[in-house]
């Protein structure tokens, strides 16, 4: 079952026994795809382990922590017209990327298909799952799934060549709620972005993680992503909501400062999204609003 159509490309940092779980899964896969790392600086021997254990997978080391960028690096590598990415403690299961790759040869309006998320050890489903699968997005017939407002970066196979054309993920961002820009792009750029419920990833999440900074990155950006594509009104919506329901602490007053601070880069840079996806992302507001999934908490 060697399928040749697809790269799979995966950050770490300082996660090295979660990355070699990973690499063990992505290896036993049928598919047999080329996979790419980058260790974003990682210390605590990921390039020795990975080229001892792994020797066929393609290590790039930037020396530092690029964050999400370090997914934009290893695409550059990537010869194959579909990317998979998935993290240091998640893994695609077996025929998961055949089957994504088979629904973006049929359907070539189609950017990106996002999977069922397993959450290990128990196999539960990620509580995101349920509101990707009931996607209030509108949309056209032929999609082979619900229409989806954005995707996760851990668990969505993408075209290359579309990744690359949007600019991948923004340096600036980082990491956290950082596929939000990315996708609003895609969608600007013409491309569809879809789930699929017979696509899985697993994720055994790391104890390695800090996550009131993740928090406060993706608060952040949130916000950034909001001013830099929203129009005024639901701009100005989102940004009310957000500041009524974050935790009252130094986290999220951290994360406001920073957007605020970055209004002179997000006015130069702003650019409107279009009004057909922009009417996507508007159908997606009562549910961002009552989701619980994307709470930020933590």
């Amino acid at each position: 079952m060697t399928d040749t159509r697809t790269t799979v490309v995966v950050i770490t940092h300082n996660r090295c026994p979660e990355l070699l779980r990973t690499l063990d899964r992505l290896a036993e896969l049928p598919e047999e795809p080329q996979v790419i790392v980058t260790d974003n600086g990682s210390t605590d021997g990921t390039a020795t382990a990975v080229a001892r254990h792994h020797p066929g997978v393609r290590l790039l080391r930037p020396g530092r922590n690029l964050g999400a960028v370090g997914r934009n690096l290893a695409v550059r590598q990537v010869t194959t017209p579909y990317v998979a990415f998935c993290d240091d403690d998640s893994w695609w299961a077996p025929g998961s990327l055949a089957g994504a790759a088979d629904l973006l040869d049929r359907h070539p309006a189609v950017g990106s298909v996002t999977a069922r998320i397993l959450v290990e050890p128990d196999g539960t489903e990620d509580p995101i799952v349920e509101e990707l699968r009931d996607s209030p997005v509108p949309r056209p017939d032929w999609l082979p799934g619900p229409a989806l407002g954005s995707f996760l970066a851990a668990a969505t196979v993408l075209r290359t060549d579309a990744f690359r054309t949007a600019g991948g993920f923004h340096p600036r961002l980082w990491l956290g709620g950082e596929e939000e820009l990315l996708a609003a792009d895609l969608a600007a750029n013409g491309w569809w972005l879809t789930y699929a419920d017979d696509l899985t990833i697993h994720h055994h999440p790391s104890g390695v993680r800090d996550s009131t900074v993740r928090r406060a990155h993706g608060i952040r950006n949130t916000l950034w992503f909001t001013w830099l594509r929203r129009p005024a009104g639901p701009a100005l919506r989102r940004t009310l909501h957000l500041a009524r329901t974050v935790p009252r602490d130094t986290a999220s007053l951290r994360a406001f400062a920073e957007a605020t601070a970055a209004l002179p880069w997000v006015l130069r840079e702003r650019r409107v999204l279009p009004p057909e996806v922009e009417a996507r992302l508007r159908s997606l507001e009562p549910a961002q609003r009552d989701s619980t999934a994307r709470s930020y908490t933590g």
